[in-house]
């Protein structure tokens, strides 16, 4: 029999930090005010500025990742941390902490496992021209690849998660292609989600932006490339396979013709180049169908786990600890 009761869950506020001294405190009295009950947590990731005592200052609860990049750090806070909802944001004061109570609200309202913030800018100088390019087309490309285009933002870094979002995410990336990640956990998973639009700010003078636009763009974009090799292999190699075999059929008729005409094959170089795309065609159509039973398989255990992890922390009317 369900109770009569269900606590609200436990809200954490995670925040990881590198060299935010300048805005760091501003973001954590803001979420203060707007998630009143809730826990916020700084991760510094190596930080030389006073990042560490500014956010302590604030009242903020410290904890440090020493392996350098955003990635490392949001593993560590999802192992570390127990709560039934988890607020994830920048700690560079460019997102809104005014939208956080009506993220918790939507996500709890609709029970889902992820809000995302779809970013809306404020001011010109908060993203740039080729920022905003560049998202669009990642954004466009990771729909195209795995068929879902629920989210219309996958690199923001503002997003509120459930308990089982956050324990069953593995969290293997390194960098700022965690984001990507992130979105390509909860549609290979169908969880639910959902996104709210929330304004975009510029930076404080003095933070700068650690994103370098076309390494970090280029990082994304691998990764993505392979999360679509790893998630949906007979895709990716059945892509391979009729590339192979357009290319061979190609370079094949002019020869088969030739051939036909005279009985002789005057293009011997050309004529291997043919079998072998025909033979790699093959192998790449038998490692799809191979590697598609094993990503079945994954994905099974995975979606298993997931559903093992209570929603928002709590069971039977009880929170975690």
């Amino acid at each position: 029999m369900e109770p009569d009761h269900i606590p609200e869950p436990r809200i954490a506020v995670l925040i990881p930090c590198y060299n935010e001294s300048s805005a760091i405190a501003g973001v954590v009295a803001d979420f203060k005010a707007t998630l009143p009950t809730a826990e916020i947590y700084v991760y510094d990731n190596n930080s030389s500025d006073d990042t560490v005592a500014v956010a302590r200052e604030a009242g903020a609860l410290i904890g440090v990742e020493h392996y350098q990049g955003k990635g490392h750090v949001v593993r560590r806070m999802f192992a570390d941390i127990d709560a039934g909802v988890y607020v994830l944001v920048d700690g560079d004061g460019t997102y809104d902490a005014a939208s956080a109570p009506k993220m918790v609200e939507l996500l709890q309202r609709n029970r889902l496992d992820m809000v995302v913030g779809s970013r809306q800018h404020r001011q010109a100088a908060a993203y740039r021209s080729g920022h905003v390019w560049g998202n669009r087309m990642l954004t466009w490309l990771l729909g195209t690849l795995f068929g879902r285009r629920e989210i219309s933002d996958i690199l923001s870094g503002y997003r509120v998660f459930s308990h089982r979002f956050v324990k069953s995410f593995p969290a293997l990336a390194t960098g700022f292609e965690t984001e990507t990640e992130l979105t390509v956990h909860a549609l290979e998973l169908h969880m639910p989600v959902d996104e709210l639009v929330t304004p975009y700010g510029a930076r404080m003078e003095g933070s700068t932006s650690k994103l370098n636009t076309y390494r970090d763009g280029l990082r994304i974009l691998l990764i993505m490339l392979r999360l679509f090799e790893k998630e949906r292999p007979l895709v990716f190699y059945g892509i391979a396979f009729a590339a192979c075999w357009i290319l061979a059929f190609i370079l094949g008729v002019p020869l088969v013709v030739t051939y036909l005409d005279s009985g002789l094959v005057p293009r011997i170089p050309t004529a291997s180049i043919v079998v072998g795309l025909i033979m790699l065609g093959f192998v790449s159509l038998v490692a799809g169908l191979i590697t598609d039973s094993v990503a079945l398989g994954r994905r099974e255990t995975k979606r298993l786990f997931y559903l093992s992890v209570p929603q928002f922390g709590y069971k039977r009317g009880e929170r975690i600890r």
